[in-house]
């Protein structure tokens, strides 16, 4: 059974969809069988998977207003993972839904059917916390925040909490912070290791260990519409989402070695995971 990420930040410039695709082809990469939802009407996380917007037979639209089934919607990239692509279309599709009573859980309904068929489903939200962002918020098991270690991304992750928390007593109890992920991380800038160590000091184990330095390679593979895996495994940046990717698949099995354990020997059994991580 799947669990959804979704990659949210209601801040622009963050790495959202970097992640998004990075993260998609380095679990792919596992290996893990992978989904890659792109919610974000720019079509970035598409383009950036090989796939162009411009030619698409059926995107994450047609889903959204349940035109399509999402099965049928889906297409496989050259990265081994697959990809619900997206385009400007869902623009048009978030104003038809405004109306619409339930439409916060469109992509919950559309997802569920898919969750045996993959082992991560990863959503890419848009920059803003919209009907969209929404729609990803209901339908995930947990929220994956990329930030930049700068002084207002203090104040957006704080906006981004509160909308999960209320979110979470209306729509989606279960929802969880699976971590916080710092990017563009210049090692040389004394507010960035700043920032670092008061995200580290309040959110403790929720921050990854890993950290995704600024690094031309992982700027340039969107360009050639590959992942910084397929682009260079040897850069920077795809050493760093390698890393994201098993601690991601080290999280989530130890969540499943204490569900297994029915909480006696969750600890002793989440330790024994850890160890035998990839």
């Amino acid at each position: 059974m799947a669990r959804i990420i979704a990659i949210a930040n209601q801040k622009g410039g963050v790495g959202k969809t970097t992640t998004a695709v990075n993260l998609a082809a380095a679990l792919a990469a596992t290996p893990r069988r992978v989904l890659l939802v792109d919610l974000d009407a720019q079509g970035n996380a598409t383009m950036g998977s090989g796939v162009d917007k411009r030619e698409l037979s059926a995107s994450t639209c047609d889903v959204l207003l349940e035109e399509q089934h999402a099965d049928a919607a889906i297409v496989r990239t050259g990265e081994g993972f697959d990809l619900l692509p997206a385009n400007s279309d869902l623009t048009a599709a978030e104003i038809e839904l405004m109306d619409e009573e339930g439409r916060e859980q469109r992509l919950k309904r559309a997802l569920d059917p898919l969750r045996a068929n993959y082992d991560f489903i990863i959503v890419d939200c848009p920059p803003a916390l919209s009907l969209l962002t929404l729609n990803a918020l209901t339908a995930a098991d947990s929220v994956l925040v990329p930030m930049q270690c700068e002084y207002y991304a203090l104040e957006g992750i704080t906006a981004l909490l509160q909308t999960i928390e209320a979110l979470k007593g209306r729509l989606n109890p279960d929802l969880e912070i699976e971590g916080v992920l710092r990017t563009m991380y210049d090692v040389r800038n004394n507010l960035t290791n700043a920032v670092s160590n008061e995200l580290v000091g309040h959110f403790g184990d929720k921050v990854f260990r890993t950290i995704v330095p600024r690094n031309v390679r992982l700027a340039e593979a969107p360009s050639h519409g590959q992942s910084i895996v397929g682009y260079d495994r040897g850069s920077r940046g795809a050493i760093a989402y390698l890393g994201l990717a098993g601690e991601v698949v080290r999280r989530q099995r130890e969540r499943q070695a204490a569900t297994q354990a029915g909480g006696g020997d969750a600890p002793a059994l989440a330790a024994a995971a850890a160890q035998s991580g990839e």
